[in-house]
Parts: C-alpha cells; sequence; structure tokens
C-alpha cells in the first residue's frame, strides 16, 4: 500500500512514463482512480498560475500603489531610558514621564528585571506575596526553534500567542511552566559549520575527524547558539530560562537513546532496505518535510548544487528496448533517461491488446547486453504514454513494488554521491547522474534507439536544505512501525482524550494517521544523536557471520546482518552475548556511523524536557502537558509524532489540547519563504530598517534571478522608506488581532504601524490621567468608597465589566483577536473618545471647589478604569503596560493586591466587578451615541467645525430622560454651546421648539436634531466646496468603471489587483453619495418659513 504524501514528492519517478499532463499518475493510495491525481494536478497548475499572476502585478506597473495605499510614516524622535539602571535591577520610573512613546525607552530594562527576579519561574508560585494563588497547573513548550535559524513573522506569531496565553494562566494565580528548547537541526547546523570550516580554514569536513568536526560544531554552537533565545527574549516571551532545554544536551541525548532502546524492544524499530529520500549534495537520508514539491509544466532550466551550468527538466524522451530473438521493439518513454541502466524490466497492463503477443517475452538491454523479462500487472495505465513502463527498482517507489511482486533484482545505479556507479560500464563510471543524462540519450540515438523528445509536466521533489533535486536511492535504514501508534492517535481524538482547535483538523489528522507509512530515523550526518545500536560481528563462526549470497551478483542481494541496540556499548555488548549464546569478550561491535532524524527528537521534547526517564518532579507535576501550540504545517512532522512516541513511552498523551493558528502571508498573499525573499524579521518591525537593508539581505540570500527581481520590487513597492520602528508591543498587538484559526494571515506593516498609534494613545492616557491625579500621590480610593457615581461614571464603570466578561471568554475560546478587539474598543472608544471627553470640563478644573463631588468621583473612575485596563492588556503587550502601570503604583491603596510586578498582578475577573453592571445604562447610552454621531455629521455638512451652534432634539418623552439624564455627555460630546430638548407630547420636559432655517438630521423615527446655521455665507461656501469635490470625483469614477466593466478584466488582470481597484471602486462611490447626502441636506435648509408643525418637523429632514 503506497501513501499519497511519500509518494507525491517522487512522482517524478513514476511519471517519467506517463504521456500526458497528469503528473501524478501513481500519487494515490489507489493507483486505479487517476482523478484524484488529476483533481491534485489541476490545483497544483492553478496554484502555480495564481503565483505567476501576483508575480508579473508585482514586476508590473499594475501594482503602483495609490497613495493611499502607501505606508505613511515619518520617522518618530527616539527617546532613549538613560538612568543608570544595573542589570536585573528594576526601572526607575520616578523619572519625568516622556511627553511621547518610543519603545526604546520602554522596553529597556524590563525584561532583564523580570528574569532575575524569577518572576516566569514556577517556584514563584508559592511565595507569599501571591494571595490569588490557585492550586493548578499550566504547562507547554514552545516549539524549538533550530539552533541555526533566525526568527521569522511565524515564530513571532507563535510567541505572541503563547505568551498571551501563558501571562493570563500566571495572572490568574496558576503554577505556570513555558519551557524555552533550541533543536539541534543536524542538517542545517552541519551545512553551516562545513561552509564555516571550508570560508574561515579552507577545509571540508572529510579532512577532519569525526571527533574533530563535532567539537567544531560545539564551539560554534557556544558562540552563535544563544542568539535564538535573545531574540526570543527581545519578543517579551516569559518562559523559564533556569530550564532551557537543548536537544543535544546530556540529559536530553539519554532521553533519545532510552527511547530508541525501549521502542526496539516493543519491536516498534526495525533495519530494513527500503528506498528513501536522498540529497547527494548532502549525502544523507532526509526527512519528508525536507522536501519540497516543485511544480514544472514544461521544459525548465534549474540550477543544481555542483553543476556548472543548468540542467534541463520537464522533457519526457522516448526510446526502444529490441525484443530478443523477435525481431521487434518495445518502446517505453521517461523523463530520467540516466536511470535506464538500472532497468531490470519493462511492465504492460496484462489487458492490454497492444502486448497480448509481448506477454513471457524478453528484451535486450543495449549497454550492457542484460534481458530484460516483459511482466505484465494491473498497476500499469494502458491509457497513459505508450503503455508499457520500463521498471528501475533502486531508483524508483512504483518501481520498488513492482520488483517485490515480480522477484526482480534492484540495481543501484547512482551512488550517494549522485554519481553513476560501476554497475554502469567504465565508459560511464564516477559520471555525475545529469552528465550522465547526455551521454545516455547520446548513446541512444547513435545505436537508433532514440524515438524523439517533448515537454511534459512533472514534479520535481527538491531538498529543501541544499537545493538538490532529490534522489531515490536503495539503502539500509532504521525504520520505526507507524501503523499501530497511529491508530491509538486516531481514537484518542475521536473519544475526547486529545482536542485539536480547531476541530476541521480532525478530519485531516485522521485521514493522514490513516496512511501513515512506516518512518525512516536514519540520517547520515555526524552532527546529531547517533543511533545506539551496534552490528555483531563473531569471532569465526561463519554461521552467525554476515552472509552474503550468491543472488547478490544479480542485484538480489541479501544480506544477514546481526545487530543489537543498547543504552551503551556494554550494555548492547551483554545483550548480543545472551541473544547469541556467546562470550561477551568475544564479540566485536560496531557502532552505527548514522544519526536519527531530528524529528525524532524534537518528538520527545513534550517529557524529555521534563527530566524523562527519570521521575522527576518537574515530570510527575507538569506532565502531560496542559496544551500544545504550533503551527498548522507542523500537525504531522511535530504534532502526530509527539502523540504517537509519547503514548508508546509514557502510557499518557503528551498534552490535553492541540491549538494549531494559520500561516502568516505578506500583503501579497504569499507564503513568507527564504525561497520568495519575502521573509520579514520581527526585529526588522521592532527596531524598524532601511530599505537598503532589506534589499540587502535579499541580496544575500540564494534566490534564482527572477525570485531575487520579485523579491527586491516587492520591497520597493511595499517599503519604499523602509520599515518604521513598531516596537515589540505594537507587533504582538497586530499578531494577536488576526483571526489565528481559519484562514492564513496576511500581515500588513501598516497594521502594526496603526498598533504603534494605539501605543501612543495609551500612553498620552496615562499623561493624562497623571495630571488629573495631581502631584499629590495620596492613594485613590478603591471604587466601592465612592457614594455617589454620576451617570458617566457608572456607564464607563458598566462598560468595564462587560469588556472584562468578554475577554475572559474569548481567552478562554483562544479568540484572541476578539481579545485585542474588546480591549481597543474600550480603551479608544469608551475611555478615550467618550468618557475622558465627557469628564475633561471636569477634571481640567484647577481646584475641588469647583468641580464639587464630581470631580474626585471621575478621578478615582478614572485610575480604575486605566488600571484594570492595563491589566487587561499585560499578557499581549506586557512592556507598555509595565511601564504605565508602575506609573500608577505610587496612587495604588494599600488594601490593593501588593505585587512588584504587574506580570504577577491578579487578572481581572468579572465576578469582582459584577456590581458595577449597569445594563440599563449602557443600553440607553447608545441613543446618546447615536446622537452625538448625528450632531457631529450635521456640524460637519453646515460647516460648523469651528463654532459651537445650539442644537435641539426634538423626541419622545422616554427619549427625553435618557438625553437629559446623560445631559453633560450630550453637550459636551456634540460640541454645542447650548443643548435644548422639544418634546411636543409631554410639555413639562419640553423648552421651546427649534427655530426656523435649521439643518435637520434624523436619530430615528422619534427624534430628530436640528442646529441653526450662523450665517446664509457658510452654507453658500460649504455648498461650493462640495460641488468641487463632486465634479472631481465622478470623472475617477467613471474611468475605474470603465475599466472594471471591460470585457478583459477577468482574464487579464490579476485577482488581487482586482481586489484594489473594486475596494477603491466602493470607496469612491460611498464618498460620491455623502456628498450627495451632504448637499441634499445643506439645500433642504431653503425651505419656506412658516410655523412650525404638530411634530416638530419645520422643513423636509435628511437621515445622515
Amino acid at each position: 500500500m503506497m501513501c499519497f504524501f511519500v509518494l507525491k514528492m517522487w512522482s517524478i519517478g513514476s511519471v517519467r512514463r506517463l504521456a500526458r499532463r497528469d503528473a501524478v499518475r501513481f500519487c494515490s493510495c489507489n493507483s486505479s482512480n487517476p482523478s484524484k491525481s488529476s483533481a491534485h494536478f489541476r490545483l497544483q497548475v492553478e496554484k502555480q498560475k495564481r503565483k505567476k499572476e501576483r508575480d508579473n502585478a508585482i514586476l508590473s506597473s499594475q501594482t503602483l500603489a495609490d497613495e493611499e495605499d502607501l505606508l505613511k510614516w515619518s520617522e518618530k524622535e527616539r527617546i532613549l531610558y538613560t538612568a543608570q539602571t544595573p542589570p536585573g535591577a528594576k526601572k526607575d520610573t520616578s523619572l519625568p514621564f516622556p511627553s511621547s512613546y518610543s519603545p526604546d525607552y520602554v522596553e529597556s530594562s524590563w525584561y532583564e528585571w523580570w528574569e532575575k527576579e524569577g518572576f516566569f519561574r514556577p517556584e514563584h508560585h508559592d511565595v507569599d506575596e501571591l494571595s490569588h494563588a490557585v492550586d493548578q497547573n499550566f504547562s507547554l513548550c514552545i516549539p524549538p526553534p533550530n539552533v541555526t535559524g533566525t526568527l521569522h513573522l511565524g515564530h513571532a506569531l507563535t510567541v505572541a500567542i503563547e505568551d498571551a496565553l501563558v501571562r493570563w494562566r500566571r495572572m490568574q494565580g496558576q503554577r505556570v511552566l513555558w519551557v524555552p528548547g533550541c533543536d539541534h537541526a543536524g542538517i542545517a547546523t552541519q551545512s553551516v559549520v562545513e561552509r564555516m570550516l571550508l570560508r574561515e580554514k579552507g577545509k571540508h569536513r572529510q579532512d577532519l575527524t569525526r571527533e574533530e568536526f563535532l567539537q567544531e560544531v560545539w564551539k560554534w554552537k557556544n558562540e552563535k547558539g544563544d542568539e535564538i533565545y535573545q531574540q526570543l527574549r527581545k519578543l517579551g516571551a516569559s518562559l523559564d530560562w533556569s530550564r532551557a532545554c537543548f536537544t543535544m544536551d546530556q540529559g536530553f541525548s539519554q532521553a533519545v537513546t532510552e527511547a530508541f532502546v525501549r521502542l526496539s524492544d516493543a519491536g516498534l524499530i526495525y533495519r530494513s532496505e527500503a528506498l528513501i529520500n536522498w540529497s547527494c549534495a548532502l549525502e544523507s537520508a532526509i526527512s519528508d518535510i525536507e522536501v519540497d514539491s516543485k511544480e514544472l509544466f514544461g521544459k525548465t532550466m534549474l540550477s543544481v548544487p555542483n553543476y556548472e551550468h543548468k540542467v534541463e527538466f520537464g522533457t519526457m524522451l522516448t526510446f526502444a528496448y529490441p525484443l530478443d530473438g523477435h525481431g521487434g521493439e518495445i518502446v517505453v518513454s521517461t523523463t530520467r533517461p540516466e536511470t535506464m541502466l538500472g532497468d531490470v524490466a519493462v511492465a504492460v497492463h496484462p489487458d492490454d491488446p497492444r502486448y497480448q503477443n509481448f506477454h513471457g517475452m524478453q528484451c535486450r538491454h543495449p549497454f550492457n547486453d542484460r534481458l530484460l523479462p516483459i511482466v505484465t500487472d494491473a498497476i500499469v495505465d494502458m491509457e497513459l504514454g505508450t503503455g508499457a513502463v520500463k521498471v528501475t527498482p533502486a531508483h524508483d517507489h512504483t518501481d520498488f513494488l513492482l520488483s517485490q511482486r515480480h522477484a526482480l533484482p534492484r540495481l543501484t545505479v547512482i551512488g550517494g554521491d549522485g554519481k553513476m556507479t560501476p554497475l554502469c560500464g567504465q565508459w560511464l563510471e564516477g559520471v555525475k547522474r545529469f552528465d550522465a543524462r547526455e551521454l545516455v540519450v547520446n548513446a541512444l540515438v547513435e545505436k537508433e534507439l532514440f524515438r524523439g523528445k517533448r515537454e511534459h509536466a512533472m514534479t520535481l521533489p527538491i531538498c529543501s536544505r541544499s537545493g538538490d533535486v532529490i534522489e531515490p536511492l536503495l539503502k539500509k535504514q532504521w525504520f520505526i512501525r507507524c501503523h499501530a501508534m497511529a491508530q491509538k492517535a486516531i481514537r484518542a481524538v475521536e473519544d475526547g482524550q486529545l482536542e485539536i482547535i480547531p476541530a476541521f483538523y480532525k478530519k485531516t489528522w485522521k485521514n493522514w494517521l490513516s496512511n501513515i507509512n512506516d518512518w525512516c530515523l536514519s540520517r547520515q550526518l555526524w552532527w546529531g544523536h547517533q543511533i545506539p545500536a551496534y552490528r555483531v560481528d563473531f569471532p569465526s563462526s561463519t554461521d552467525k557471520q554476515e552472509v552474503v549470497h550468491q543472488s547478490c551478483l544479480t542485484g538480489l542481494c541479501q544480506t544477514m546482518e546481526q545487530w543489537v541496540w543498547g543504552k551503551n556499548e556494554d550494555e548492547a555488548r551483554q545483550r548480543a552475548s545472551v541473544k547469541y549464546g556467546v562470550k561477551a569478550q568475544d564479540l566485536t561491535l560496531t557502532p552505527d556511523s548514522d544519526v536519527l532524524d531530528t524529528w525524532f527528537s524534537s518528538a520527545l521534547f513534550p517529557f524529555a524536557m521534563l527530566g524523562w526517564p527519570q521521575q522527576t518532579t518537574d515530570f510527575q507535576r507538569f506532565y502531560p502537558n496542559s496544551m500544545l501550540e504550533t503551527g498548522s504545517d507542523l500537525i504531522f512532522f511535530w504534532v502526530a509524532r509527539m502523540v504517537m512516541l509519547a503514548t508508546e513511552l509514557t502510557g499518557h498523551l503528551p498534552f490535553k489540547q492541540v491549538l494549531l493558528h494559520s500561516l502568516v502571508r505578506d500583503k501579497h498573499g504569499r507564503k513568507m519563504s527564504k525561497s520568495l525573499g519575502n521573509v520579514i524579521d520581527p526585529l526588522d518591525v521592532i527596531h524598524g530598517v532601511s530599505l537598503e537593508r532589506l534589499q540587502q539581505k535579499v541580496k544575500e540570500g540564494n534566490l534564482e534571478p527572477r525570485e531575487q527581481a520579485v523579491a527586491l520590487e516587492a520591497q520597493r513597492k511595499d517599503f519604499p522608506k523602509g520599515i518604521p520602528q513598531c516596537g515589540t508591543d505594537a507587533l504582538r498587538f497586530a499578531l494577536c488581532a488576526h483571526k489565528m484559526m481559519g484562514e492564513d494571515i496576511s500581515l500588513s506593516i501598516a497594521q502594526v504601524l496603526s498598533c504603534r498609534h494605539f501605543c501612543n494613545k495609551m500612553w498620552q492616557t496615562l499623561r493624562f490621567t497623571l495630571g488629573a491625579l495631581g502631584d499629590n500621590t495620596r492613594p485613590v480610593g478603591n471604587l466601592d468608597q465612592v457614594s455617589d457615581l454620576g451617570s458617566m461614571e457608572r456607564w464607563i464603570c458598566s462598560r468595564l465589566y462587560s469588556t472584562v466578561a468578554q475577554v475572559e471568554w474569548a481567552f478562554e475560546e483562544y479568540e484572541l483577536h476578539t481579545v485585542t478587539a474588546a480591549l481597543y474598543s474600550f480603551w479608544v472608544h469608551d475611555l478615550c473618545d467618550i468618557y475622558l471627553e465627557s469628564v475633561k470640563p471636569v477634571l481640567l478644573k484647577q481646584n475641588e471647589g469647583s468641580g464639587g463631588k464630581a470631580r474626585p468621583a471621575a478621578s478615582v473612575v478614572l485610575y480604575h478604569c486605566v488600571s484594570a485596563s492595563l491589566a487587561l492588556l499585560s499578557p499581549i503587550m506586557p512592556f507598555l503596560t509595565e511601564e504605565l502601570w508602575q506609573r500608577l503604583q505610587p496612587f495604588r491603596s494599600p488594601a490593593a493586591a501588593q505585587t512588584a510586578s504587574l506580570c504577577l498582578q491578579p487578572y481581572p475577573r468579572s465576578s469582582q466587578l459584577k456590581h458595577w453592571h449597569f445594563p440599563e445604562e449602557e443600553r440607553d447610552f447608545l441613543l446618546v451615541q447615536e446622537v452625538i454621531r448625528v450632531a457631529r455629521f450635521l456640524r460637519a455638512q453646515g460647516g460648523l467645525t469651528k463654532e459651537k451652534p445650539p442644537m435641539w432634539v426634538v423626541c419622545s418623552p422616554s427619549q427625553a430622560q435618557i438625553l437629559l439624564h446623560f445631559g453633560s455627555a450630550v453637550w459636551t460630546l456634540s460640541r454645542v454651546s447650548r443643548f435644548n430638548v422639544y418634546c411636543p407630547q409631554e410639555a413639562a420636559v419640553s423648552c421651546a421648539p427649534p427655530p426656523k432655517g435649521c439643518l435637520v438630521g434624523v436619530v430615528d423615527h422619534t427624534c430628530r436634531l436640528h442646529l441653526p446655521l450662523q450665517s446664509a455665507v457658510n452654507m453658500t461656501k460649504q455648498v461650493a466646496r462640495l460641488t468641487q469635490r463632486r465634479s472631481k470625483l465622478v470623472p475617477k469614477l467613471d474611468e475605474l468603471l470603465c475599466k472594471i466593466q471591460s470585457p478583459e478584466y477577468l482574464h487579464k488582470v490579476p485577482a488581487h489587483i482586482r481586489e484594489q481597484m473594486e475596494r477603491k471602486l466602493s470607496a469612491f462611490q460611498q464618498e460620491l453619495k455623502t456628498i450627495e447626502d451632504q448637499l441634499q441636506v445643506l439645500q433642504m435648509t431653503e425651505c419656506p418659513t412658516g410655523s412650525h408643525s404638530n411634530d416638530g418637523d419645520q422643513c423636509p429632514t435628511q437621515r445622515s
């Protein structure tokens, strides 16, 4: 049975014989159903088409950003924290408060203090000052980044989400453990060090012994390997660094060895010969995740490592095999003619009428005179190509299956170094595989067996580490049986023991694990966990010595190797002695030189990081982990393997929940990838970076010329002035503001910059709050001590309660975008735009006598709203909230929770604020907000932006009561000189009716606003201004409509350009409608004079 995932990357091996565009014929587990592979191919074609459209759009003038779409920013003043604060000491917040927000100032010193004080360690949970501590544990591990890596926005998203959840749980009083870790990244690290050795010392790895090379790797790791940890600190990740875990540490390495031995003892790990993914450039097997599939749609010239000139791919060659003794021939097709030296048969479908007479015949190989049987097999699709398939078992997955069915030999004609082997003959031995391709074709032409070449669509497997074309090679390797473990993992989800969020990944989980293949664990590297297995050689006994059968000469070599495993060589020797009945001292053990796949050690992380296999205190307390949070692209390669191995080795699932977030894409919708040159370093967003530096990073990469051109042009258009300094808090808030579960995240720097503006809004709010509290640092009382709250105080307290309740729910549901939206709305709209603006006249009065009781009440409410909001925002914006919260501490009541840092404060709970919930106040204030909106609209339409006209509200008695209840807010926020309520139905609560000649706006069917114009001059000027704007807008709108309605629009304009044009069309149409509405309102004021009607209407009205 063949699994889709493995074979899709090897489709080149099977498509080389197919004569149509269906390039993945044998990728399905059901080889008789080509419809699935056809659908897959169509999907790949469409994907490639969209990519080409995006690239062309970036390179063309079509994406020259409109003025309003450009990232607009100006360099802000960088304010530095200059106080002499020793590393780890608390920051001095008694210094004068800077006039504006600066990330450099805010983010200085806090993290070092948090770390030194041990705030991120679970042991801090039990200190006396945490009065709100509860006896609950929360634990998780960070997906360990590669030790060679640098952060990208995908890492930043992971950190932002996990740290928000971790800080939230810690502030809830739970005992939290978030373990940092780093993966040794076998292939990547070895490649980095090899390049360094060649550059600095002119030496290759092979010039050193294994021990010497490993010393160089450890030296590099100790010098450079800590950079990723410093980047995590910069992002504010509240990790317990005292428990930092590196997969090559001694303790972790012991866990890896223990896992291998236990799984081998259980019969789950075995050694076998099979086809594997092989990188000739690295001379190693590589994991599935390190193979990229490159779709080719015809002849394509590609650069391949160790080749001076580009190599041709995407062509199908056809040649003939002469039939032995019959004078005829059988014609086959291939995309890899160099492999024909390893052909051992030709296969046809048993029902194919063209080849009925060929059954049982043989053809003769033209270069080595070997006879190739013609076999029949139903796996062959007779509608594809010539219907005759060349069989190369040692270099193709499907052909390997045919060799098993028909007992065919397996001839390896390409070695691990990518050169042709001695089996090919002297004329090809030692020739590089793609150079041999040309020699083979020329030889076929010379023998008059070549039948033609044409372009052919195919999928080419590429090594993501080296850029090399993957070669399927037959190797003896260690494998782990996955089927039984996978079934347990499926049942865990179906039974509800393991929750996957979002739930739609459950189907993906089941489908993949139901078709899983055994996992190849061997890697031919020096850096990594050396496989704890030993080949056993006996002193003189030939019956137990490795046996090489005569069949090796025909390619059916069967070697009988004897292997044992153990935690060390002594244990392995004792095992071998018992197993084979030979004295231990008489045995010779040769350790396996290979290392284990890096993903094997990564799969042990949730329990190995806690000290397994020892029953440590951490393991007993924090295992299983509470949850795992990671990118959805790792669900198979990491998550599934953790679940399988943890269940097998510990008897428990490694975690109770799996939270999967979406991928981060650029503003053009492209996946961020080094191969596209569009990766954004989060540190560049935090600190800012010039366009020149961004372009230099792209040029330092190893991109194809076209990809480099696209990447450079995209940067020039997206960041014409570079990327502004946004700060860590703004970046984290922007990332959490996206819905992380579902569609991929398209993050633009403009969104992050907008969040920096929010940071400045918070900063200025604190400046105002401190000014309102005054120089006297007398503690602010509790809300409960305020006896008489005004209407606006009751409303803002109720909004605070509702916000806390919404945030509580959203955190529990992992809806961080709802958390950010609720907190942004409360701070900007409720607290600043409404409450602060409404109480400014009271708070700005210098003496308490003129403010009466209102000023102290407003000060107390403002203090508590700001303080609670900072606590609510702390998990997402840790630096800024700490800075601002510390500034409020001199005013803190002695009765409040006494904690040194905001990150240890109790997280606000709705149950504590329930007595401040006034739903009727919130409901009634909706009318007030609508009145204020319409009043401001009317003032703008009448050109009364500077004047404060009187306002009349004509409404029902119930509405009048609400408006009078919030009268001061209506008067202040509407920016009117006088606020009059006219209620025709109830004169008792009514003033005189509005005068003639007013601007009239409709709030609802019973409520209208009347604003008298100050003079006819205002109206005339406003009409003229709007008319002029309309005359400029209409031609632009007509031109855009003409483009959109053209016949070629849908076919020639890329999708994302169409989306931009349609957004602009909608904006133009909305602006034109607004102008027309404004003109109509102004023209309505010219109605005839007359007495006021009973319903309060004086002239026709217009709803804003």
